[in-house]
């Protein structure tokens, strides 16, 4: 099923030519077609197998997150804009990816990189694509009336208050609108951990257990949960030396 088959949708002709130059030179992509408008572009999706589609925002007829609307899951979305307030919400419609005008050929690659990585585990891997996973090393969240980045490596916990969640960074608090389900699905599994109804943490925070808390330093203690113990503790069992 190597390779992916892409299509092209942006009404703009140098952003096409500049991506099917991109899609020309990585082996595991395949041009599927190029269309200045939504409205071609869904004919062609439901014509024929489209895999990945690059797709600018701003568009006649029918703007790019409302093409994903219509779309309904029928191919993976990589989102091309010049405007980067709306990275959050194309995230919210769970593309694969962001890529910010001019698109330099590397980011354009990380990002068929992970399309790739998001594939069915039932496709055969092609021997000339990296097996190893390229994964993001930030988010965005709406909080104070902005879009705020946040790197991965600087949040130590998130403390769910209902249709809100606190993210405790090095550098502070951010408060944002989001369930605990919707922050755990986002952060990588193998990084962070939901340890309570209410909490999860940056594994590599982990400091020490006593009795029913996870200490992430010698002030913070987060309660771990009985539903996510076995879990936890099968996790902490593998990297534990002295298991007797």
């Amino acid at each position: 099923m190597y390779p992916l088959n892409c299509l092209l949708v942006d009404d703009e002709p140098a952003a096409l030519d500049i991506l099917t130059h991109y899609v020309n030179q990585t082996p595991f992509l395949k041009l599927a077609g190029r269309c200045l408008g939504p409205i071609e572009a869904l004919q062609k999706v439901y014509s024929e197998p489209i895999d990945l589609i690059f797709l600018d925002i701003h568009m006649p007829e029918l703007s790019g997150l409302d093409f994903i609307k219509v779309l309904n899951g029928r191919a993976k979305v990589i989102l091309t804009t010049a405007y980067s307030q709306y990275a959050l919400e194309g995230y919210e419609h769970n593309v694969v990816d962001y890529l910010l005008k001019p698109v330099a050929f590397d980011r354009f690659l990380k990002a068929a990189q992970k399309a790739v990585d998001q594939r069915s585990p039932v496709t055969p891997p092609n021997p000339t694509v990296p097996t190893q996973a390229v994964e993001e090393d930030y988010i965005f969240v709406k909080a104070d009336n902005r879009t705020q980045r946040i790197t991965l490596s600087d949040i130590q916990y998130v403390e769910g208050l209902g249709n809100y969640v606190s993210i405790y960074t090095d550098q502070g608090r951010v408060v944002t609108l989001l369930t605990m389900k919707e922050v755990e699905e986002r952060l990588p599994e193998r990084r962070f951990m939901r340890i309570h109804r209410s909490y999860l943490i940056a594994l590599d925070r982990l400091q020490y257990i006593e009795g029913n808390e996870v200490f992430l330093d010698k002030k913070t203690a987060i309660p771990l949960g009985e539903t996510y113990r076995e879990k936890f503790f099968k996790i902490l069992e593998s990297k534990t030396l002295n298991k007797r």
